[in-house]
């Protein structure tokens, strides 16, 4: 993969510049590079890209402190993924321009033709995943369908007729704007604005496509695969570029924004990398010791209780537990243990209980004593006599 140019580097400053350097600096490099200016010249249009993803960050303050603290890499952990500023294309570069400089003279600058606006993107689509506990621990695949505006077949995407295509708007001269010099006692003012006729396109369909009339676009439903990555939680997204609704009459796509939500589990509670349940055993099992088969993430687990286990202990199954989602490390499965106590003694057992308590010398209905609680990370902890 191609390291990274310095954001500072490419746009020539220092690493202390004011906020109106950066734009400066970024001007003149966007107007030697402009792909308008440079038909055809791949090595300019990436180097325009290049330093428009440097002016976006820069003239950021938020993103500005996070690329100065992590680099690049910190511009990439995007809502606790490893997917974010990322994957920045030409209509984006292009984008960011007009938003800021407008077409700030480029008319003049190209030969007296203002270049058109930048062609109208797509909307995004957003999407909600539920996933269980069990698909978070490892990760997985899945197919979600949806509904989106995909690119007309017929016409290509210009929303033309087959066998025609679009004309010079006339309204514009396929500039895409229209100038309006106003004179007033203080001077002459100028204002432009978008072409009504085009629509800041510059041209015009004169035959629609009736597939799609004139739109460009089409009403599809599709299935896409989704990668998620293990240890993910409710809040996390994964953007997926270029899959959300096509733009009209050729625009680039939207994304697709795939939230993801955690669904609550009938046997675990997740603590951070970890997973927790609870398990009843009897008196005597807690007081003999004991095997247990326990729900896991992956199916059942042998856990041995020793002899004399009290209630609130917590065994731990390494390991058990959810892949982390910024490394290798698994957390664990935590096994709280309850000891239960029947309401309802059949006479045998009530027999039994009566005779072990005869035989108990220091127990709590001989007089209780006070215990001192010894807090521990999971549950009520352990209890120690005074």
């Amino acid at each position: 993969m191609t390291r990274k140019r310095d954001y500072y580097e490419i746009l020539g400053l220092s690493r202390d510049a004011s906020v109106e350097e950066v734009k400066k600096a970024y001007r003149a490099l966007a107007l030697k590079y402009h792909p308008d200016r440079n038909p055809g010249d791949e090595s300019a249009e990436e180097k325009f890209k290049e330093a428009t993803e440097a002016y976006e960050v820069l003239r950021d303050e938020e993103k500005r402190a996070t690329y100065d603290r992590y680099g690049h890499a910190g511009l990439s952990r995007g809502a606790g993924l490893d997917f974010g500023f990322g994957g920045f294309d030409l209509a984006d570069a292009l984008r960011a321009f007009m938003r800021d400089f407008g077409d700030f003279g480029l008319g003049d600058l190209f030969g007296g033709v203002s270049a058109p606006s930048v062609e109208t993107r797509g909307s995004d689509i957003r999407i909600n995943l539920q996933l269980t506990l069990e698909e978070i621990a490892d990760g997985v695949k899945k197919t979600v369908r949806l509904k989106r505006l995909a690119r007309c077949g017929a016409c290509g995407g210009s929303g033309a007729a087959p066998g025609t295509g679009r004309s010079t708007c006339q309204t514009c001269q396929g500039t895409g704007q229209i100038r309006r010099v106003q004179r007033t006692f203080f001077g002459q003012f100028m204002n432009v604005a978008t072409c009504p006729s085009c629509g800041g396109r510059g041209s015009v369909v004169k035959e629609p496509c009736q597939k799609c009339r004139g739109e460009g676009r089409v009403q599809t439903q599709e299935t896409v695969e989704v990668q998620i990555p293990a240890g993910v939680s409710t809040g996390n997204y994964i953007p997926k570029k270029g899959l959300g609704n096509v733009g009209p009459q050729g625009g680039p796509a939207g994304d697709l924004i795939v939230f993801l939500e955690e669904k609550s589990h009938d046997v675990f509670v997740r603590e951070g990398d970890d997973v927790v349940c609870d398990v009843e055993v009897s008196f005597s099992q807690a007081a003999l010791g004991t095997k247990l088969e326990v729900p896991s993430l992956r199916g059942t687990e042998e856990v041995r209780l020793a002899a004399g286990t009290q209630s609130g202990s917590v065994v731990k199954l390494s390991g058990r537990g959810i892949k982390s989602l910024h490394g290798h490390r698994r957390g664990d499965q935590l096994v709280r243990v309850h000891v239960r106590t029947p309401v309802k003694l059949s006479a045998r057992e009530k027999e039994l209980f009566e005779e072990l308590f005869g035989i108990e010398k220091d127990g709590p209905a001989r007089g209780g004593r006070a215990v001192r609680r010894r807090q521990g990370a999971h549950g009520p902890g352990e209890l120690e006599e005074e």
